[in-house]
Formats: C-alpha cells, sequence, structure tokens
C-alpha cells in the first residue's frame, strides 16, 4: 500500500482511499517511508477507536465493562496486533463502524433536531466506513435489517432521517465511485469478482469460522459467539439486539460466500462483525471477574500477547533464532518482517539507482515490497497481469520502449524467460539478496530489459 499508494488518486483498485491516504500522508509529513512514519496514522486511529469501543459499552453498561471490553479488543489478534499496527484498510475501517454505531446508539431512541444531528453524524461515519473497505457495506445492511426487524424502532422507516444518512454516506463515497466510473469500474468488479465462482463445498464455512476463530483467539471467539446468539432474543435489550444486527452479515456473508466462492476467503474479512460484539464481551466480563477461571485467562492471554510480540520484534532487531525457522516452516518468515534496504544499499554501491530509475517486478507482492526498499526516488512497475494498484499507479504501457532495471525472487533461468515475453532485449547481471547481520533471507535476481513492449509477447495473438 505506501509503494502503490505513492501516486494520490479518488480511488484505487484494492480499496477505497482512505488508508493509501493515511499512509502517503504520514510519508509527506514526516518525510520518511520507515515503518513508524507509515503506521502512526493508523496507530492513533485505532487509539480513536478504543475512546469509541469505551463510549459504546459505557452507553450500555458500566464504566468498569467499558475498560473490559477495551481490554479484550487489544487482546485479540486480529485488532489488537494488526488492525491496531499496520498498513491496512481495517484500522479507519473499524474506526468509523464503531462511530456508526455510537450514533445509532443515540439517534435511534431521539426525537426533533437531536434525532436529526446524530443520524446525519450516522450517516457521515457510515460513508467514512465504505470510504475506508467496500464490505462496511454489510454492517451498513445490518443497521437496515435492525430497524426493520424492530418493533420499537421500525417507524424511522416512515421519516426522513435515515434517507438524509444514507444521502450523507454516498456523499462521503462518491469520490469512488467517480473514480471507479472513469476506470471501467475496475475496482468494484475485483471484489465482487471474490464471491463469485462454481465449487459447492460445504463444509468450507466450519473452516471459516475455524479461521476466524483463531485470529480472534478461541477462547474469545466462544462467548462472543454465545453472546451473539442470545442477542437475538427479544427479551434482550435493544441495544444488544442492534449490536448483534450490526455484527451478522460480516460474519455470515463471509462464511456462506466460501461455501460456493472460487476465491479464498480471508479470515480477517469477517472482523468488523466480532468488532461490534466486544461490548457485550465487556459486559459479560465483569459480571464474571469475581470467578478465578476468568482472571486467570485474562492475564495468561496478556502474557501470551507479550511473549509472542517480544519474540516476534527481537527475532526481526537481533536474528537470535538465526535459520531454525526455515527448518520447521516452508520459508523463513523473517525476511517478511523486514525492510529489505540490504538490496537498495548493494544496487546503490554498484550505481543502479541513479536519477530517474524506473524498477518492475513480476508480481504486485514482490513489487511492493522491493518498491518501498527502494525508496520513492524510483518508479516501481509491475510487469504481470495481475498488477492491481500498479497497474494504475504506473501503468506500464507509459514507459514503452523504456530500458528498466528488473528485481525477481525467481531463479535466474525463471526470471530471465519472464523477462524475455516483456522486452526486446535482456541483460543478466548480478543478483543482490535480502540480508540481515550477514544472512541471506532471499536471493534476488536482478536484470536489465531494453525496449519494454506495449503488451508481453506471450499475449501477442498467433503465438502459442
Amino acid at each position: 500500500m505506501v509503494t502503490a499508494g505513492r501516486a494520490l488518486s479518488l480511488g484505487y483498485f484494492d480499496h477505497p482511499p482512505a488508508s493509501w491516504w493515511l499512509s502517503a500522508g504520514a510519508a509527506q509529513v514526516f518525510g520518511t517511508e520507515a515503518p513508524w512514519a507509515v503506521r502512526l496514522p493508523f496507530i492513533l486511529v485505532f487509539a480513536v477507536s478504543q475512546g469509541l469501543m469505551w463510549r459504546i459499552t459505557r452507553s450500555m453498561a458500566s464504566p468498569r465493562a467499558a475498560f473490559w471490553a477495551v481490554v479484550a479488543l487489544n487482546l485479540s489478534p486480529v485488532f489488537g496486533l494488526t488492525t491496531a499496527t499496520w498498513v491496512l484498510p481495517d484500522g479507519p475501517l473499524d474506526a468509523a463502524l464503531l462511530g456508526a454505531a455510537l450514533c445509532l446508539l443515540h439517534a435511534l431512541p431521539s426525537n426533533g433536531r437531536r434525532a436529526l444531528i446524530w443520524w446525519t453524524a450516522a450517516g457521515l461515519c457510515a460513508g467514512l466506513a465504505l470510504f475506508s473497505k467496500y464490505s462496511a457495506v454489510l454492517t451498513i445492511a445490518g443497521a437496515f435489517l435492525y430497524v426493520l426487524t424492530s418493533r420499537d424502532h421500525r417507524r424511522w422507516l416512515a421519516r426522513p432521517e435515515p434517507y438524509l444518512a444514507g444521502l450523507v454516506a454516498l456523499a462521503v463515497f462518491s469520490p469512488v465511485l467517480v473514480w471507479n466510473a472513469a476506470h471501467g469500474w475496475a475496482s468494484l468488479a475485483f471484489q465482487a469478482d471474490r464471491a463469485t465462482g462454481f465449487r459447492f463445498r460445504p463444509f468450507m464455512p466450519l473452516q471459516t469460522l475455524a479461521g476466524e476463530a483463531l485470529f480472534v483467539l478461541p477462547w474469545i471467539w466462544v462467548p462472543m459467539m454465545i453472546l451473539f446468539v442470545r442477542g437475538f432474543r427479544r427479551d434482550r435489550p435493544w441495544t444488544e439486539r442492534l449490536l448483534v444486527w450490526l455484527a451478522a452479515p460480516p460474519i455470515v456473508a463471509f462464511a456462506l460466500i466460501s461455501a460456493w466462492s472460487s476465491q479464498r476467503i480471508l479470515y480477517h474479512w469477517a472482523a468488523p462483525g466480532y468488532l461490534l460484539l466486544f461490548p457485550l464481551l465487556g459486559a459479560a466480563i465483569e459480571q464474571r471477574l469475581d470467578r478465578a477461571p476468568v482472571r486467570r485467562l485474562l492475564a495468561g492471554t496478556a502474557a501470551l500477547l507479550l511473549v509472542s510480540v517480544t519474540v516476534i520484534a527481537t527475532q526481526i532487531q537481533f536474528d537470535w533464532i538465526g535459520g531454525r525457522l526455515a527448518a520447521i516452516m516452508r520459508t523463513d518468515p523473517t525476511a517478511e518482517g523486514l525492510d529489505w534496504t540490504s538490496i537498495r544499499d548493494d544496487l546503490t554501491a554498484r550505481g543502479l539507482l541513479p536519477p530517474g530509475t524506473v524498477a518492475a517486478a513480476f508480481n504486485w507482492r514482490d513489487a511492493g515490497k522491493i518498491g518501498h526498499a527502494l525508496g520513492p526516488d524510483v518508479t516501481m512497475l509491475c510487469l504481470s497481469s495481475d498488477a492491481r494498484e500498479f497497474g494504475f499507479a504506473h501503468p506500464a504501457r507509459d514507459y514503452a520502449g523504456r530500458t528498466i532495471l528488473l528485481l525477481s525472487l525467481s531463479p535466474p533461468d525463471r526470471a530471465l524467460t519472464e523477462a524475455r515475453d516483456w522486452f526486446g532485449s535482456v541483460n543478466m547481471l548480478q543478483g543482490t539478496t535480502v540480508r540481515t547481520d550477514g544472512r541471506i533471507l532471499r536471493a534476488v535476481t536482478v536484470l536489465q530489459g531494453q525496449g519494454l513492449l506495449v503488451a508481453p509477447l506471450a499475449e501477442t495473438p498467433g503465438r502459442p
């Protein structure tokens, strides 16, 4: 996201603009793309999410319950680690969804001017959620389903305030629609394609739910799901029923889609649904805090999280485990946690990164990782039929005929074969490596391609 997001736009191929703008804005403000800089907005946004979580739970229960809701949120890795610190659309999405939920808690029992203000604020937050990630539409659908099924609040369907909120949300989201309309609806089509397929796998929803439980933590997920099912009962407070209806569409939809989709359903996609169940969990923890097993479980989870983070952070910093991880895993994951700046240092020393350099990789993941390492002064291309945002930020056709520095994690013979489809001629250069403290983590093939073609030869009519 940092590499492809250097080119500011009203829309992006993978996701709406919020997270792209946050990382690019931080890089401009601080003058660096160092991890601390581009991640800082997401850490601050998660701090906002914690405040909103406290306010939501406090409006339904006690300050003590609100405290435990926030604690549980931080202890769940998919929220307290990834959403809280990584450059992902989930950070601004979660904050906006919590803001919308809080506004609804105030809007539904209100009247007159106060109701208008809260409904408008709910629409603004819903729009910001859509401006962060398309899946926000599921939570918005949950709000509609709640109003539709609630005897006390169904009257709002006959009032203008909810429809005004919808117009406000649409106005906030409209730049994304403008960008999509100008680019053949590419982003919306890409995301919608993930719900299509022709394979029926009846047990896949169970696997999807199990994966989500692992991301949330099983001992948090199980009581959360019990509270989720109980929350639909008519005798439960309306605030509780609102939250479970908001939570239901992401949890249910992605589980069901996994039964037929030809695409892989990632387990964190349903996280916004679980997010809205933490207020219920906080209240449940407060009621059971005098029980020793609950206290031990909370303390043990905190210890597990701290130990895990310490092990990962010290391995990245000091490489104290060395290559032993590669013996038990397919590849050493240390390289994924590092910035690959050793590539930049080596190529700079060899004079291969003069001003105006254009570099390329053959898939979008490598383009992101390598492009971030080379820095913003190097234009990064992705020469692939699946170039993601790189295909819009820097289309290969704009550099037709140019000489390009090619970097590939493939072995030299395979990289050379790939490169010859894209260039009139290709020269093999001395390779480089991703290193930490002298240990080689990845070998990188380095080539120089002359005469970039408008389209790869493999796609030329008449060529097999």
